[in-house]
């Protein structure tokens, strides 16, 4: 079989690619598999459209996070080019599947300093995302519930700085987290220097966020005692 000078001239980009990187057709095979398997798996998502708005537009100006919207809705408030970063404070919240019904309490004080930043113009965007309505996403980010992630917003392509502060579930009040602003410093916080970063991390950075998540919540089906059968299984296979 003959080939051409043109068709030469053509492949010659994508060898040189392959032998510069030779592990990156993989990860490309990889990623590909991965967004197939889960572009079929329907998502357990949920997500009312009509009361997000409502409360994005409302007295709080709270913003729902969703798997569809989170990206879009925290550069929204970015402008080009600037150089100080857009805040957002998150709260990871979940019900009775994430939270076991343990973060109503967080869930009041979160709301009762949103209500006290709304009207300020050095406060935080505000932001809520509930781990039983949008597993995907949690998953996706290893985001653990009763939590503020702080994120600091810059144009892209710049890396995103996100904070986390681990709340507790019984005691923290309105108060506790305005005190938390007004300190003015990330002395309380955790820098996320971490695989799941959802801007920064190596998953994001392979496209490989959503697609985990997916995998971490199907795994997260599979009762503890089939498992634990499977693995039983398995090891007996290998003896």
């Amino acid at each position: 079989m003959r080939f051409s000078a043109a068709a030469l001239v053509a492949a010659l980009p994508a060898l040189s690619a392959a032998q510069e990187n030779p592990l990156d057709q993989y990860v490309a095979q990889f990623q590909q598999v991965l967004g197939q398997v889960s572009s079929y798996i329907p998502t357990p998502a949920k997500y009312d459209a009509a009361a997000a708005e409502e409360s994005k537009t409302g007295p709080l100006k709270l913003s729902v996070l969703g798997q569809h919207n989170w990206e879009e809705t925290l550069y929204a408030p970015v402008t080009a080019g600037a150089k100080t970063p857009e805040e957002w404070w998150i709260l990871i919240t979940g019900g009775n599947k994430t939270c076991f019904g343990r973060c109503d309490q967080v869930e009041a004080a979160f709301t009762g300093a949103a209500a006290k930043f709304a009207d300020l113009p050095t406060t935080p965007h505000m932001g809520i995302l509930n781990c039983d309505d949008q597993p995907i996403l949690c998953n996706a980010w290893a985001a653990g519930v009763g939590s503020i992630w702080a994120i600091e917003m810059l144009p892209k392509p710049a890396p995103i700085d996100i904070y986390k502060k681990r709340l507790n579930l019984t005691t923290v009040t309105t108060d506790e987290i305005v005190q938390l602003q007004e300190a003015g410093t990330k002395e309380e916080f955790t820098l996320l220097e971490s695989f799941w970063h959802p801007f920064n991390g190596k998953a994001a950075e392979l496209g490989l966020s959503i697609p985990l998540g997916y995998l971490l919540w199907a795994f997260n089906l599979v009762p503890q005692w089939a498992f634990m059968l499977i693995v039983s299984f398995a090891s007996r296979s290998m003896m």
